[in-house]
């Protein structure tokens, strides 16, 4: 492997693929496939629907970002969700990275449109994964139940296409629209993630207390 690459398959601050429950849920879930490919789609799909999106759970802190971390509680928010998945690719010797984005996301409760005060996501995570020559995007974020609730079209990934969000979901409705991509990096860009963060939100204490998925019954409830 190229020495530019390295860094890609090392552990770093928040992607701590060395970690034993790490390796031990890179090992489980991607079995007896026969290729990096294979690998990358089952640690996808395992990361995808194994751990509940919560975005109530965000904390902007290395202990909290940790793969390990988001293990043991079993639910996080879309950049948690991506860095265990690069994690999980990293043990198994899959280069991978995290991308950043920012997004107009059209799937959220009152709880969250009343803290934020928009419909901007800014520093939407996803995982990078090195493939067959190519970098190719995976976003592990919405598990499948969630998805079925809201009728968003689930994100599947083949390693060799982009799994990014639909612009619209199963109604015709705007569901999430990518306004500016950030970079692709070694591991979280916490300080500008925290500036951000800091600048355009207000992000109620209160959230920890919060059930997303009592939200989400709520809003779907309403919505039918």
């Amino acid at each position: 492997m190229k020495s530019s690459m390295l860094s890609y398959v090392q552990p770093s601050p928040t992607v701590d693929s060395h970690h034993p429950a790490v390796t031990a849920f890179a090992r489980e879930n991607a079995g007896d496939a026969r290729d990096s490919r294979q690998k990358a789609i089952r640690l996808f799909f395992a990361v995808r629907d194994g751990i509940r999106y919560d975005p109530y759970t965000i904390e902007l802190t290395v202990e909290s970002l940790l793969a390990s971390h988001t293990l043991s509680v079993g639910r996080g928010w879309c950049v948690p969700k991506a860095i265990l998945l690069a994690a999980a690719c990293r043990a198994m010797g899959i280069p991978a990275r995290l991308g950043f984005a920012d997004v107009r996301n059209h799937l959220s409760t009152a709880r969250m449109r009343a803290a934020m005060k928009t419909d901007v996501f800014y520093w939407h995570g996803y995982t990078a994964i090195y493939l067959d020559g190519i970098w190719v995007k995976a976003t592990p974020a919405f598990n499948i139940e969630l998805c079925e609730r809201f009728r968003i079209r689930p994100l599947d990934f083949d390693g060799r296409n982009d799994a990014i969000y639909h612009p619209n979901d199963l109604n015709g409705n705007r569901h999430m629209e990518y306004l500016r991509y950030r970079g692709e990096f070694t591991d979280v860009p916490l300080d500008q993630i925290i500036e951000t963060f800091q600048r355009e939100y207000v992000l109620s204490p209160s959230w920890s207390s919060a059930d997303f998925e009592h939200d989400t019954a709520l809003e779907t409830a309403i919505d039918g």
